[in-house]
């Protein structure tokens, strides 16, 4: 027998039996607990749900973004975010078209009087089925217009609403809508009877819900007690008490997980560390050769990375910036006082071709030192892998550079002191818990732990770096080297180009070099843009043709790449075609043109990236970012969710040329786990907290987390040890840190 009433299988619910149970368990619901945790995906209030009227306003306004100023702002607002809207079906009629394929089409209609479409290309049985003529409908989507100018849904998310419903809707009452499946429904769970069980189920476990968050915290940061924020947010009485009980369920979500990078941050800064001496003799020869004067930016960052080196406990910082603002010589300068402390530098890259640009960077800067940099990849010669894992084993290779090869078991190192990561939004918090053992080990069985330092190569959203980079001190280069003007960035079309191409002419006849990118290298059947190896040819002859041009792309090899790059630089070739390969790592401060072809087919991070390649000299530069004509005068062709999104992209690249503005518009427009890659990053997936929405939330959980950790360090207090359950319920082996002390 279960020892908790919510433990109990909801099975033995009344009204449900062993079908429904079934169901239930599909959903991921076996116990009255799961049941009363189960909430609502959504919720149909009659006082702000849109209508088919406003909807219809609202997307015509969206035609004027090429010729209405764009507040950033409103970036945001300018999507096609998906909405809920109550509309009734009033008739369903069956089309084909091309080769027999077939579509079915819906007319809606709700009391603003104006009409609307719902269009299906798949599963026509299903929703044959499913539209009954009469119905009243809740449909979630992203809307669209289309030419004749009617609001249209594609394939949005139905749920038809029950009378019992409707009449409730209609008095004002706002009404929970759960995440059913077909066998759900199948099994007779209706939105309505799902309501009745849950309303059962916390009639019949109340007494046992208890809240795992201190009074004083509920009291300090004005949460709703656990119990009444369920029955809040299954039952809602009112839109104010909904979002209070929904606030209080993304702030537990978020408090823990601060909780845990908290007890990391202070389970490393109790870890024994190197203490390192900032005064390096190899430093200082780099600093003496450096064509260019450090920012006051870079001289304070490094202060507070020698005091870190120095403290006797393992660094544990993040280096943001913008692009150009020098993260680089500052993690090369880190390198070299651990070298001159008698220890390794470890750089790691996440994919091979930066790691490769890193690796030649560093040759570059290092050239007529004593120092060797060895590079580490996967798929090396034989002989020359076994000849590098020696350097590094006896100590021969000062400086290792490379990908996740690094942390093969057959690399043994001599002894690591500091560790560079190059984040590029890839690894995650434990992920860098991982990595920082393995380099741990260098250094013997003495419980002595390694200096990390991440940095990130584009800026990244504050929210977000609360949750990535939470267990980690900031620093931040927000400061360009002096002499510098922003890049001034506009949007052409390609009947434009003629012009362009004599613009760049003149800046070549004064002396200045450019950059032409395209997103291809060579011509593809699939996708309609263009190719570098396609163009090459044209613009060397017939555009450019007193002009040197030079081609580079990723399927050179690292050599050919080099020569490349090192006879621009040297100002050997005047142009400079090219893929994304340029995105990082090329500083050629002579170069002050940037033309990106297809732009509206990059993200805005790799645009901001490719825009920093130019404006690193004292002369004014200039970002032209081309797109098609096509993009005026029909853009409701295709996907517009994609389309708008594009325009957005392209307006926020002329308005500003802040990087961590930037990181923000493109958190709006593509969520954490696009902007991040949410496999590779290893950002946990929250099931209620919104990345993009709550960051207010998230400042204040982490706040929170703090003063709980000020307390109580290892959440041993009798008020804190249902919340020190729950860690260890929700994060299993993460949650080691609990026992860091």
């Amino acid at each position: 027998m279960p020892s908790s009433v919510l433990e109990q299988p909801v099975q033995y619910l009344k009204g449900v039996g062993p079908q429904r149970a079934k169901a239930l368990s599909e959903l991921g619901v076996r116990t009255l607990r799961e049941l009363l945790l189960f909430l609502p995906r959504s919720y149909i209030d009659r006082s702000t749900s849109t209508t088919l009227r406003a909807l219809a306003r609202a997307l015509h306004q969206q035609e004027q973004l090429f010729h209405s100023p764009l507040t950033l702002g409103d970036s945001e607002r300018l999507l096609y975010s998906e909405v809920t809207l109550i509309a009734r079906v009033e008739r369903v009629r069956e089309h084909t078209y091309g080769s027999g394929r077939q579509m079915l089409q819906a007319s809606i209609s709700d009391d603003s009087g104006v009409g609307g479409f719902l269009i299906f290309w798949n599963r026509l049985d299903y929703y044959r089925r499913l539209l009954q003529p009469g119905q009243l409908y809740a449909i979630a989507g992203r809307p669209t217009l289309d030419r004749r100018g009617y609001v249209t849904f594609h394939h949005p998310e139905l749920e038809p609403v029950e009378s019992e419903d409707e009449e409730l809707y209609r008095i004002g009452r706002i009404l929970p809508k759960y995440r059913l499946t077909q066998a759900a429904r199948t099994a007779g769970l209706s939105q309505a009877r799902l309501r009745r069980l849950v309303a059962a189920a916390l009639e019949h476990a109340r007494a046992e819900l208890a809240d795992p968050l201190p009074e004083w915290l509920q009291q300090e940061f004005q949460l709703l007690p656990l119990p009444q924020a369920l029955e809040q947010l299954h039952f809602p009485d009112s839109a104010e008490q909904l979002a209070r009980a929904r606030y209080r369920i993304k702030f537990e979500e978020m408090l823990l997980f601060q909780l845990l990078l908290g007890l990391r941050q202070r389970g490393v800064q109790r870890e024994r560390g190197l203490p390192l001496s900032p005064k390096s003799p190899h430093a200082r020869w780099l600093l003496e050769r450096l064509p260019f004067q450090l920012t006051r930016a870079q001289r304070r960052v490094l202060w507070e990375i020698a005091a870190d080196l120095g403290s006797g406990h393992p660094m544990n910082r993040l280096l943001q910036g913008d692009v150009g603002s020098g993260k680089t010589i500052v993690a090369v300068l880190t390198m070299l006082i651990a070298i001159d402390n008698g220890y390794q530098a470890v750089l790691m890259a996440p994919t091979e071709i930066l790691a490769e640009q890193h690796y030649h960077t560093l040759r570059r800067l290092l050239e007529g030192s004593d120092l060797h940099v060895v590079q580490l990849v996967g798929g090396q010669n034989p002989r020359l892998r076994a000849e590098l894992l020696e350097q590094i084993a006896s100590g021969a290779a000062h400086i290792i550079v490379g990908t996740h090869a690094l942390f093969e078991s057959s690399v043994q190192y001599h002894r690591v002191g500091l560790l560079v990561i190059d984040e590029q939004h890839r690894f995650g918090v434990l992920q860098r818990a991982r990595l920082r053992e393995l380099a741990r080990s260098s250094l013997g069985t003495n419980g002595i732990a390694p200096h990390v330092l991440v940095m990130s190569a584009t800026p990244i959203p504050r929210t977000l770096s609360l949750v990535l980079y939470g267990d980690l001190d900031l620093s931040v280069l927000d400061e360009l080297p002096p002499g510098r003007s922003p890049v001034q960035t506009k949007v052409v079309f390609e009947s434009q180009l003629p012009q362009v191409y004599e613009f760049i002419r003149q800046e070549l006849r004064a002396g200045h070099q450019a950059y032409i990118v395209y997103p291809l290298i060579s011509p593809s059947e699939r996708i309609p843009a263009k190719a570098a190896t396609e163009h090459f040819e044209y613009l060397q002859s017939e555009v450019f043709p007193e002009f040197r041009c030079g081609l580079l792309h990723g399927e050179l090899f690292w050599y050919e790449k080099e020569a490349i790059m090192r006879a621009f630089a040297n100002g050997e070739y005047h142009v400079l075609i090219a893929t994304t390969v340029i995105e990082v790592g090329i500083d050629v401060p002579n170069a002050t043109v940037m033309l990106i072809h297809n732009a509206e087919r990059f993200g805005l991070a790799q645009l901001h990236q490719l825009r920093g390649r130019v404006g690193r000299g004292q002369a004014q530069s200039y970002c032209f970012l081309v797109t098609r004509d096509h993009f005026r005068f029909h853009w409701r062709d295709g996907n517009p969710q994609e389309r708008i999104a594009a325009i957005v992209r392209l307006r926020t690249m002329e308005q500003t040329t802040d990087g961590f503005r930037i990181a923000e518009v493109d958190l709006q427009l593509r969520g954490p786990g696009d902007l991040l890659g949410t496999r590779q990053s290893g950002i946990p997936e929250f099931r209620y907290v919104n990345l993009v929405t709550d960051g207010e939330l998230i400042s204040r959980a982490r706040h929170a987390a703090h003063r709980l950790l000020e307390r109580d360090p290892e959440l041993r207090h009798p008020e804190h040890l249902a919340l020190r359950r729950l860690l260890r319920e929700r994060f299993g082996a993460d949650a080691r840190f609990l026992d860091i002390a």
